[in-house]
């Protein structure tokens, strides 16, 4: 299986994820395709495989980054770094979890748990500082919607977390604007501006936790 990865990454990286081919995989093992349909059956089976071995391995690595010592916010930023470190380190399969949908493939449930280990790490770090030395209030408070507010419950609960309607929000957006540093720097919107864009990502990921409300991020 190990190498049915290793070979759908090639792909990736030479064909895109749309024309991915079980039978090619095969072909470059030395194996009948009826073999191989024992590990990935179809192309979207592939797929699948394939996503949520890149969550797990994000992850893993942003996981790891937020362990240890350190005031919550500096190990906020210190995970989203981890994040760019591993896109840049494989950008073809940041572009199969974070770009364009494939055209044909819906994503099964299983990819579900794998595809919140870096929002649960963030929360969970922001639930730490919510019960530690305590959010920061934003600048200007804004109203929340009863749907946005049912909306949070949903992420609250799904990430098992107590924090307060304002402050999922905050940190949810906080990831989608890391999420979309990240991507700009590696799908080349940042070339010929903020390139290379080691200063402009860590004044996004700053900005991201002073959005959240950590005090410490320096």
């Amino acid at each position: 299986m190990a190498q049915i990865l290793a070979l759908g990454r090639e792909q990736l990286a030479e064909r895109g994820a749309a024309d991915l081919s079980v039978r090619a995989i095969a072909r470059d093992l030395g194996m009948v395709s009826s073999g191989i349909y024992r590990y990935v059956a179809t192309r979207d089976e592939l797929l699948t495989a394939l996503i949520i071995d890149s969550y797990n391995q994000l992850g893993e690595q942003v996981e790891q980054a937020a362990a240890g010592r350190g005031a919550p916010g500096r190990r906020f930023i210190r995970a989203a770094n981890a994040a760019r470190n591993w896109g840049r380190d494989h950008p073809h399969d940041w572009a199969l979890i974070f770009g364009s949908p494939v055209p044909g493939y819906q994503a099964p449930r299983d990819t579900v748990q794998p595809g919140v280990r870096v929002a649960s790490v963030l929360v969970s770090l922001t639930t730490e500082q919510h019960h530690g030395e305590g959010l920061l209030p934003p600048l200007r408070p804004m109203p929340i919607s009863r749907r946005l507010s049912h909306q949070s419950a949903l992420v609250r609960e799904a990430l098992v977390t107590d924090l307060p309607d304002d402050a999922v929000l905050r940190c949810v957006m906080a990831w989608a604007m890391i999420n979309g540093a990240i991507s700009f720097e590696l799908f080349g919107q940042l070339a010929n501006t903020f390139d290379p864009a080691d200063d402009a990502l860590a004044y996004a990921f700053r900005g991201a936790a002073l959005l959240v409300g950590f005090p410490d991020v320096d």
